[in-house]
């Protein structure tokens, strides 16, 4: 299926600034500048530094840090490492690259020290960026890349040059050299007039496996600029909170949006969210499911310590406004099966009966609501970086919240598929970008499968890498001679071009029967327990399905009535999951310690690394299994 866009599809980037002719990123930022003049792009409250940058001064300094960059050597074709977390240095120092005609080559700074040693070395870095003396200092860099090495610079702190390989300035000594330069009539050259030179390469944090590298281009990134708007429709000065990692593909596509449509962008942490977002009281936020799942868990925690009639009438009111949307999506025909008109005239006149109460609990109860969750302001976000469960999506819908749920991976610049406001099919990633194709196929055969049949799903689009980093092996296994790539992912599509996900194919449990089992959408239901905050489903090559529950409250991991009285709670949420099978129930439970990213089991965008946790907890899974 190609998707061209819808008319509303249409409509709402007619609405938005035409990006048609640019060929590099680098271009947005005078015109930004121009147009925004003194109003505030960036800050950093939190940072080593805390920064205020407004979008005349954002040009400045990626202008500076070209020159200064181009006076180091760099130019069309060379690649700079960049290890940093979020802030405004990262994204001068990301833009001044591809000014001066380079690429970056990105992580953070809290992946481990061997990963980043290796993404210097397999990059061809001639230079280096990093968030630290300390960073720099850990780092085991080769004696053949130290070699390689022009120059570093360190974003916080000062030099130490005694510690760097080559030449070292602060971040200030860079602009400096920079604004000296252009002083004197010596900008940085123009970058080559071409969309397809190298942007960056982001190398992946799976979660498996060493970090291959993604090679984007400048037309991969700025089809996302142009295309983004169809989900939504940001305003200059609207506020925007940012707490993902900069450096992955998801949020760095949207912050250049966000930017390119005058948003004021304010960095935060995990530690810092809670409070910013009461501070800034942001219009839009963009994050991940575990961030929404957060945000519920709070709301209950908060709902339990309430007195018993306040309790009452938040959770009636709540399951209200929850069966009010439900009926009205089912009315609207957006759901993930098709409606016929009785069901669908059925369920409008279900909504009209909850309609008045609902309303009620909107204009008196849900305003307060989110003003003690995210400010009062947001009413529009959006989640990717994984599947949403369907009851954290239910949750924010019936308090007046739009979640607007994207699909990609890092090799698509990421996003492939959103879904829109007109168009929010809960349950599904949503419908493709313009210009994007998708296909499901066959798992084995590759044979193409007609809409509403799982299998593979296969994308192609300008969005699309051309190919691994120095992997052409790799490359080859996942991209085809017509261009079409392999996302690894389980799903079919809707008749509206709506793709449902429902599983990672490598993360598939064949059980001892041969019965494949997709983890994900279980782990969904399960994790809608009261009493779970984590849950990893396991059971490959065994005779039943067995979980690994983080509990909400600290328990005893050997108590047996507890275990069984868990694995009760969770096979009755299983049973009652739509079109549950048999073999989808759990033969027990064991209760271990969180999945953080302290402990490495969690990715930088907080996906659950299975592998991993399935070797840390593997005596914990032979208990499940163990007679009793």
């Amino acid at each position: 299926m190609h998707w061209s866009g819808s008319r509303r599809d249409r409509q709402a980037l007619a609405q938005r600034a035409d990006w048609s002719g640019l060929t590099g990123l680098e271009q947005l930022w005078p015109v930004l500048a121009a147009r925004h003049g003194e109003a505030l792009a960036l800050e950093a409250p939190h940072a080593a530094t805390p920064e205020q940058l407004s979008y005349r001064q954002l040009q400045q300094r990626i202008e500076q840090a070209a020159a200064a960059f181009a006076g180091l050597g760099v130019g069309a074709g060379d690649v700079v490492a960049l290890f940093a977390e979020n802030g405004p240095r990262w994204l001068q120092a990301d833009q001044g690259l591809m000014r001066a005609g380079a690429a970056n080559a990105v992580r953070g700074s809290a992946a481990p020290v061997e990963e980043l040693a290796y993404i210097l070395e397999d990059s061809g870095a001639c230079g280096l960026v990093v968030e630290s003396a300390a960073l720099l200092a850990k780092l085991n860099i080769s004696t053949e890349t130290r070699s390689r090495l022009r120059f570093v610079v360190l974003l916080e702190g000062e030099r130490d040059a005694g510690a760097a390989p080559g030449p070292c300035f602060s971040w200030g000594e860079l602009l400096e050299r920079g604004a000296a330069a252009l002083a004197c009539g010596t900008p940085a050259p123009p970058p080559p007039a071409d969309g397809a030179r190298l942007a960056t390469i982001l190398y992946t944090s799976g979660t498996t496996g060493q970090p291959k590298g993604v090679p984007l281009s400048h037309s991969n990134l700025l089809h996302q600029l142009r295309h983004l708007g169809v989900a939504v429709a940001p305003q200059p000065g609207d506020r925007v909170v940012s707490v993902l990692p900069i450096w992955h593909s998801y949020e760095r596509s949207a912050e250049y949006f966000l930017l390119a449509c005058g948003c004021r962008q304010t960095y935060t942490t995990l530690k810092q969210l809670r409070a910013d977002l009461q501070r800034v009281k942001p219009h839009y936020l963009i994050s991940v499911p575990r961030l929404w799942e957060a945000l519920l868990s709070g709301f209950d925690d908060a709902l339990a310590a309430m007195p018993a009639s306040r309790q009452r009438l938040l959770g009636a009111a709540l399951a209200n406004s929850r069966a009010f949307g439900r009926c009205r999506r089912q009315a609207l025909d957006l759901t993930l099966a098709p409606e016929d008109w009785p069901a669908r005239l059925g369920a409008a006149g279900l909504a009209l009966l909850r309609w008045p109460l609902h309303r009620l609990a909107a204009s008196f109860l849900w305003p307060k609501l989110r003003q003690q969750l995210v400010g009062g302001r947001l009413r529009t976000a959006i989640s990717g970086g994984g599947a949403l469960a369907m009851h954290v999506d239910g949750f924010f819908e019936a308090i007046g919240i739009e979640l607007l749920v994207g699909y990609g991976l890092t090799e698509t610049s990421p996003v492939l598929t959103c879904r829109r406001r007109w168009a929010n099919r809960r349950g599904s990633a949503g419908q493709p970008l313009a210009g994007t194709s998708l296909r499901i196929v066959d798992p084995e055969s590759g044979e193409l499968l007609a809409l509403g049949q799982r299998g593979r799903v296969l994308a192609r689009g300008p969005q699309v890498m051309a190919g691994y980093w120095g992997k052409p092996e790799a490359s080859a296994a996942v991209l085809d001679s017509e261009g079409w790539f392999d996302t690894g992912d389980l799903g079919h599509l809707l008749p509206d071009g709506s793709l449902v996900l429902t599983g990672r194919a490598k993360d598939t449990i064949v059980l001892s029967s041969g019965e494949n089992i997709e983890p994900g959408p279980l782990e969904e239901a399960l994790v809608a327990s009261p009493l779970i905050e984590q849950v990893l489903v396991v059971g490959q090559d065994r005779k039943q399905l067995g979980a690994l529950v983080v509990p909400k409250e600290a328990a005893e991991s050997n108590d047996l009535a507890l275990l069984r009285a868990l694995t009760r709670e969770c096979n009755r949420l299983l049973a009652a999951r739509p079109g549950s099978r048999p073999d989808e129930r759990l033969s027990g439970v064991a209760l271990v310690e969180p999945f953080t990213l302290d402990n490495g089991l969690l990715t930088q965008t907080l996906k659950q690394r299975r592998d991993r946790i399935t070797a840390r907890d593997a005596a914990a899974i032979e208990s499940i299994y163990a007679p009793r």
